[in-house]
C-alpha cells in the first residue's frame, strides 16, 4: 500500500519528509515543533509508537514491553513495523505535507531500513537536520534546565554520559546522510528564532 503521506503530491505543496537530530539540550523538541506548525508536517516519534503499543497491551506491545522492561533494545524490525503501520494507517487523503522524524533512525542500519521502507512506498527523506550545539553549552543548558524540573538525571556526570552515548551511537547516522547527500548542520546557537530561521532557511531551500 503506498501512503500519500510520504509520496509526493501532484498539487503546489511539495510532500516533505524530514529527520530532526540533535543532542539532549538542543532545543529539538522546540525546534519540530514549530517546523510541524510552519509546514504542516505529521510528528512521528518511534518511542511514542511503542508506548502506543505497549498501552494496547496486544502481542507485539507486549513482546515491546519485556524486552524493555528487561533492559534490552527492541529490534529495529519491530521498529520499522509499528514505522510502516503508523505511514499506511495516514491514508492517502492525510492533509499533511510530509512527515518529520524524531528519535530514529539512531543507528545505521535503522537508517538503511528506513531508506528500503520509503522505497517501497514510493517516497524519500529529503533532509537530515543536525542541531549543532558543544558539549559544554549542551551540559549549561541542561543543567540550568535540572534547577527547575528537579530532574533527578540532569547532573553532570549523567549529563557527560548521555552526551557520549549520543555521539558515539549518532556519528554513524549523519555520516550515513552526508554520503547520501542529505544533511543539513544548523547551528544551534542563538535565540530560538534565529535558529529557526536557518531551519527554514534550509528546507525552502529543497522545496
Amino acid at each position: 500500500m503506498e501512503s500519500e503521506i510520504l509520496s509526493e503530491s501532484e498539487s503546489n505543496s511539495k510532500k516533505i519528509n524530514i529527520i530532526i537530530c540533535g543532542a539532549p539540550g538542543s532545543g529539538k523538541g522546540t525546534q519540530s515543533a514549530f517546523i510541524i506548525e510552519k509546514y504542516n508536517l505529521q510528528h512521528v516519534s518511534t518511542g511514542e509508537l511503542l508506548r502506543q503499543e505497549i498501552a494496547k497491551g496486544n502481542e507485539l506491545g507486549k513482546k515491546a514491553d519485556a524486552l524493555i522492561s528487561n533492559g534490552q533494545l527492541v529490534p529495529d524490525d519491530m521498529i520499522i513495523h509499528l514505522l510502516e503501520k503508523k505511514i499506511d494507517k495516514l491514508g492517502p487523503n492525510h492533509p499533511k505535507n510530509g512527515i518529520i522524524l524524531d528519535g530514529f533512525p539512531r543507528t545505521v542500519n535503522q537508517a538503511e531500513a528506513l531508506e528500503n521502507l520509503c522505497s517501497t512506498k514510493n517516497a524519500k527523506i529529503d533532509i537530515l537536520i543536525d542541531l549543532e550545539v558543544d558539549d559544554e553549552e549542551l551540559i549549561k543548558r541542561i543543567l540550568n534546565r535540572g534547577k527547575t524540573s528537579g530532574r533527578n538525571d540532569d547532573n553532570l556526570e549523567t549529563i557527560r554520559k548521555r552526551l557520549d552515548v549520543y555521539n558515539k551511537q549518532t556519528k554513524p547516522v549523519l555520516e550515513f546522510y552526508k554520503n547520501l547527500g542529505k544533511y543539513v548542520g544548523i547551528d544551534g546557537m542563538g535565540t530560538m528564532e534565529e535558529i529557526f530561521e536557518r531551519i527554514s532557511k534550509a528546507i525552502d531551500e529543497i522545496k
